[in-house]
């Protein structure tokens, strides 16, 4: 459309007159019905953009000769609805890959129920809600976490069933039921207001969607806006239910990690070195250090059992690493806990797990065999201590005398559940006050580090830092050993490690 020098349309066009059909030829435009035209042409502007009979326009004006103007008027609706379009599915791509990364990275039930209320405020909804059942042996009872805006942190809660089955759909999202999540419009859902944010109001639109997972329904999410916003679009429920369902597949993926973490932990503290009881007349002290550096179990380790006149220590090193080795030591612990019912005699109680490892299932497979040290601890009225050890192919235990010396306990024999006719020694040594005697795995020799090119440890370094240690405790004496032994491997992988000291007092 054009104007003359006065403001007054000359000339309007057939699509100029379909999208404005307030402006005519003879209307001063500065006084035309659609607002925002006349609004720039009484100010000399040049552009403007507006909604108009639900159409979005776009104007822009030429100068013509002789002080003339023309306008040029575009339909721009689908063009905008484009570019919302393509910005909501950005910021939609943006949300589930934040979301994605964030659930992706919760290990941890209950963070990852904060992740998924956190989340969805205030992008999707003024408050969200996950309702859930927790895992056993918590009561049978729907529990809530609830964050909104204003909140400072997620808040959490018991809810009752009456407030679960008062609020229209909740029942059925709990029970996993998958059907497409729909809004309900200025719905009273007064009861919902108990897990609704003080001041929050009665909600103008809630939309409740099941959070789906593998194992059943991991509980449900509630979504609550405020009455002055607008309710959920179609695009917007389709968003909240993939939320949904990605949140309840991290929150079971959660609880599944949670379960396995309990059971390890149950087992990594049923194969861990025990705390050692205390022997009347006797000091004991044990070291451990396992290969790996995830676990803390491994193939090497010790035991004391408490007997009638004294106790019986084991010290062994089963073939392998890791949690193979780890369930093997089981085997062999519990083992020597029965047969030292019927057996305490150190040579004798050999040849007894040799057999039960033997008699074992799958034995010959497997290939699983254990070099072990047994120890029968006796006190003598004069204070000392005898000590008959039996050796089942383990490196000899070494005696640190009050004097200085050092002197090896030879025992040799063969190890333990590896063949059927296997030979096993046993030798006899009295521990005077002051005494001490030191049973290790060979991952303490067998160390490898040093400050220039890798050595081992080696007897000469451990026969060394025990005449240095002489007069020390057991504990101090284990302690001094772990210690060189690190300093020597300076963060270098090595093999497990078991050490058990024992001293008359």
């Amino acid at each position: 459309m054009t104007v003359d020098h006065a403001g007054v349309v000359t000339l309007v066009n057939a699509m100029a007159a379909d999208l404005l059909p307030e402006v005519a030829p003879g209307v001063d435009l500065a006084a035309c019905r659609v607002p925002v035209l006349a609004d720039a042409a009484a100010a000399g502007s040049d552009a403007f953009e507006t909604e108009h009979h639900g159409r979005r326009l776009r104007g822009l004006r030429r100068s013509l000769a002789d002080d003339r103007s023309a306008w040029y008027v575009r339909d721009v609706t689908e063009e905008h609805a484009r570019t919302d379009a393509l910005l909501a599915e950005r910021s939609r791509t943006a949300f589930l890959a934040e979301a994605g990364s964030r659930l992706g990275l919760s290990l941890h039930r209950e963070q990852t129920l904060r992740t998924a209320v956190t989340l969805p405020v205030p992008y999707l909804a003024d408050a969200a809600v996950v309702v859930h059942r927790p895992p056993p042996p918590a009561e049978d009872q729907p529990h809530w976490i609830r964050y909104a805006t204003g909140d400072p942190g997620p808040v959490t809660g018991l809810a009752g069933w009456h407030t679960v089955e008062s609020v229209p759909g909740l029942v059925e999202a709990l029970e996993g039921d998958l059907t497409e999540p729909s809004p309900w419009l200025d719905a009273e859902l007064a009861d919902l207001a108990e897990v609704l944010p003080a001041g929050f109001g009665r909600p103008g639109t809630v939309l409740i969607s099941p959070m789906p997972s593998a194992g059943g329904p991991a509980g449900a999410l509630v979504l609550a806006r405020r009455r002055e916003r607008p309710g959920f679009d179609k695009r917007e429920i389709g968003l909240a239910r993939e939320f949904a369902g990605r949140a309840g597949a991290a929150l079971a993926a959660a609880e599944l990690y949670g379960e396995q973490a309990h059971l390890a932990r149950v087992l990594q503290n049923s194969l861990l070195p025990p705390a050692l009881p205390r022997l009347p007349g006797m000091t004991l002290a044990g070291g451990y250090r396992a290969a790996g550096d995830s676990l803390r179990i491994g193939g090497d380790f010790y035991d004391l059992f408490p007997t009638g006149d004294g106790g019986l220590f084991a010290l062994g090193d089963v073939c392998g690493k890791g949690v193979g080795a780890a369930v093997l030591t089981g085997r062999v612990r519990q083992s020597l806990q029965t047969l030292r019912l019927v057996e305490q005699r150190p040579r004798e109680l050999l040849e007894l797990l040799n057999r039960a490892l033997l008699d074992a299932p799958d034995a010959a497979r497997r290939a699983q065999f254990t070099t072990l040290l047994l120890g029968a601890l006796r006190r003598e009225p004069d204070g000392g201590l005898l000590i008959r050890v039996a050796g089942g192919g383990h490196p000899a235990p070494l005696v640190v005398r009050a004097g200085g010396g050092v002197e090896t306990i030879r025992v040799g024999g063969m190890p333990v559940g590896a063949l059927t006719d296997a030979r096993f020694a046993d030798a006899e040594v009295r521990l005077a006050p002051g005494d001490l005697l030191l049973a290790y795995t060979d991952g303490v020799t067998e160390a490898r580090g040093g400050p220039t090119e890798p050595a081992m440890f080696g007897d000469a370094r451990l026969r060394q830092a025990l005449a240095t240690g002489t007069g020390l405790p057991p504990a101090a004496l284990v302690d001094r050993v772990l210690q060189l032994v690190d300093e020597w491997l300076d963060g270098q992988p090595h093999d497990d490690i078991a050490m058990l000291a024992v001293a008359a007092g």
